[in-house]
C-alpha cells in the first residue's frame, strides 16, 4: 500500500488507483500446471485418509490430488463436485487450516500440510472455465420442491434435488442469488465475478428456476409453500445482527460489518468507498478479520479488532489472524466495550478489560478508550424473526437427522439450522444431506 494523502475522518479515495487494484487482487492466484503437479506428489494417498474424514463434504481428497498428480484435473474436478458443487468458492474461502491440512499426515510429520485447498481449487477452476458441467439430470419425478435462500446450503439442496429429477424453485430477497458467497466475504478471496458465475455455471443442470426479492414474511409464507410443493427446504441464514448493548451504539458510522462488506463486494470501483481514519471492529470471527483487514486495504491508517476473549477463544483461524496483522490490523484480547463516546457521531470507544474464568467473563473497573470514527460491530448474526410454527433450538431453526424441522415436509439446511458449525462448507453439506432426505422421502 502505498503512502497516499489521507483524508481526515470518513471518506473515499484514499489511495491511488494502483493501491487498490493490488490491495483488491487474489490473494492466492490458481497454482500453474507445473505447480500443481509438484504438491500433488507430496500426497501419501492415506487408505484411511484423515484429511477426508475432516472434510465437511467428506471429498475424496486422496483420490483428487491422484487424479491431479496423473494429468486428469477435470476428472479430479468429478470427485471434488461429486460431494460438492459449490467446490470451487470452498477451496477459496473453506478454512482449510483448521480441516482437511490440519488432518494432513504431512502436517503432522512435517509442519507442512498437502496445498489441498490449493490444489481443489485447480481441479474445480480447470473444469468450470471450460464451461462444462459434470452431471446430467435423472428423470424427471414430477415433484416441485421449494428452497428459500439462494446462499451455499439453499443452492446445494436445489442442484442435488434438480440432478434427482425434481423441480426447483429458489427464492430469495437480494438481488443477486448467492448469499454470503456474493455478499459475506472478503473481495480479495474472490475477485471479479466468481460468486455470480459459479451460480451460473450450477445452474446448467436445468430444473432449477430461481426467483429475487422475496422472501419469508415478504412475498413468501410457509404455509402456502407447503401447499403449492411437494417438500420446502429453509436455507435463509442468519440476517440480523446481534446489539453491541453499550450505550452510543445509535451514534453516526457505528455499523454492521456484514453490512459494510456487502457494500463493499457489490462496489467494483473501491475508490467510492467510505472508510475511516481509525476504525475499531468488535468481534472476533471471520467477519470481523474480513472487514478489519478490508478496510486496512481501503486506506484506513489504524484498525483495531477488539475481542473479549483471548486469543485461542477467537473463531476467526490462526491464519486469518495472522493475515489481519501482516497488513497492519492491531488486534486487542480480553476488552469489551461499554460506550461509543461521541457527538452524533463516533469518536471514540471505551473498552473495559475482561477476565474469562471458570465462572464466566467478567468485567473490570479498569477501562480505556480507542480513537475511532467508524465502528464495526461483527459480534455474531441471529435468525431474522421466526419462521411459522417452527420450533426453535439456541436461536436457530431445530432440526433433527439430516435437517427434518417439526413441521412435516419442512427441512432446514445452513447457518439457520441448529447444529453444525457456521462454514460455507457444512453449509454445503447440510444442504446436500437434505436434499438426498427429501429424495428418499419423496419418492417412498
Amino acid at each position: 500500500m502505498s503512502n497516499s494523502q489521507f483524508t481526515p475522518g470518513v471518506a473515499s479515495g484514499r489511495l491511488a488507483a494502483d493501491d487498490y487494484a493490488r490491495n483488491f487482487g487474489d490473494i492466492a492466484p490458481r497454482l500453474e500446471p507445473h505447480e500443481a503437479r509438484v504438491a500433488a506428489d507430496r500426497c501419501y494417498f492415506c487408505h484411511d485418509a484423515p484429511c477426508m474424514t475432516a472434510c465437511p463434504t467428506s471429498i475424496d481428497i486422496p483420490l483428487f490430488i491422484r487424479q491431479i498428480s496423473t494429468g486428469t484435473p477435470e476428472a479430479a474436478a468429478r470427485t471434488i463436485f461429486s460431494q460438492n458443487i459449490l467446490g470451487g468458492m470452498c477451496a477459496r474461502v473453506c478454512p482449510t487450516e483448521q480441516l482437511c491440512e490440519e488432518a494432513c499426515v504431512r502436517e503432522t510429520a512435517e509442519g507442512k500440510p498437502v496445498e489441498i485447498g490449493r490444489l481443489q481449487r485447480y481441479a474445480t477452476d480447470s473444469l468450470m472455465e471450460a464451461g462444462v458441467h459434470p452431471f446430467a439430470r435423472a428423470e424427471q419425478t414430477g415433484k416441485k420442491v421449494a428452497v428459500v435462500g439462494a446462499g451455499p446450503a439453499g443452492l446445494s439442496a436445489a442442484h442435488r434435488l434438480a440432478m434427482k429429477g425434481h423441480d426447483v424453485v429458489v427464492y430469495d430477497a437480494r438481488a443477486k442469488a448467492g448469499g454470503l458467497n456474493e455478499y459475506g466475504i472478503a473481495s480479495y478471496k474472490a475477485p471479479g465475478s466468481f460468486a455470480a458465475n459459479e451460480v451460473q455455471w450450477l445452474l446448467k443442470i436445468g430444473g432449477i428456476r430461481i426467483e429475487n426479492g422475496k422472501s419469508l414474511g415478504d412475498g413468501l409464507a410457509l404455509d402456502s409453500l407447503k401447499q403449492d410443493f411437494d417438500a420446502v427446504v429453509l436455507a435463509v441464514g442468519l440476517a440480523g445482527v446481534n446489539a453491541l448493548r453499550a450505550e452510543g451504539e445509535g451514534l453516526g458510522n457505528v455499523l454492521n460489518a456484514v453490512d459494510f462488506i456487502a457494500e463493499l463486494r457489490q462496489q467494483p470501483d473501491k475508490a467510492k468507498l467510505n472508510v475511516g481514519r481509525d476504525v475499531v471492529v468488535i468481534g472476533g470471527g471471520m467477519t470481523a478479520v474480513d472487514a478489519a483487514v478490508q478496510s486496512k486495504l481501503l486506506g484506513a491508517e489504524n484498525v483495531t479488532i477488539a475481542y473479549r476473549r483471548g486469543r485461542e477463544k477467537m473463531s476467526a483461524s490462526t491464519d486469518e489472524q495472522d493475515h489481519a496483522t501482516g497488513v497492519g490490523v492491531r488486534i486487542l484480547h480480553n476488552v469489551a466495550p461499554v460506550r461509543v463516546v461521541g457527538n452524533g457521531a463516533a469518536q471514540e470507544v471505551e473498552f473495559a478489560y475482561t477476565e474469562d474464568g471458570p465462572s464466566g467473563l467478567k468485567l473490570s473497573s479498569e477501562t480505556f478508550r480507542l480513537k475511532a470514527d467508524q465502528v464495526m460491530k461483527a459480534i455474531g448474526q441471529t435468525l431474522s424473526g421466526q419462521p411459522e410454527g417452527l420450533k426453535l433450538e439456541g436461536g436457530k431453526i431445530a432440526v433433527t437427522g439430516t435437517g427434518r424441522t417439526s413441521v412435516p415436509g419442512v427441512w432446514a439446511a445452513g447457518d439457520c439450522a441448529s447444529g453444525g458449525e457456521d462454514l460455507t462448507v457444512t453449509a454445503v453439506a447440510e444442504g446436500r444431506d437434505a436434499a438426498e432426505d427429501i429424495h428418499a422421502s419423496l419418492m417412498g
